[in-house]
């Protein structure tokens, strides 16, 4: 598919890129080469395929979410720098 300067001139604005002759000239070989291999997957038959979002089955394989309190009050306040009366001592902000 062949792809006119105006239309990559067009797309390098809307890219925000700024191309010098060579590389238009190169982008525009690039670019036919890209639309033709996309123009081959057209052939493909793809009836009775359904669409898919990820390339895998997996859906939720997220644990359950169950609220367990592994850690004592002694055991957090272990290697507090100051505690007092079972609480971690701050100094206050306001």
């Amino acid at each position: 598919m062949p792809i006119d300067i105006t239309t990559l001139k067009k797309v390098a604005h809307l890219a925000r890129l700024e191309l010098t002759p060579e590389e238009e000239d190169q982008l525009s070989v690039d670019i036919e080469q890209i639309l033709t291999w996309i123009d081959q997957l057209d052939e493909v038959d793809t009836t009775g395929v359904e669409p898919v979002i990820h390339m895998h089955a997996n859906i939720n394989s997220y644990r359950e979410d169950v609220a367990h309190n592994d850690l004592t009050r002694e055991e957090g306040l272990l290697n507090a720098p100051q505690k007092e009366d079972g609480h971690f001592k701050v100094v206050k902000v306001i």
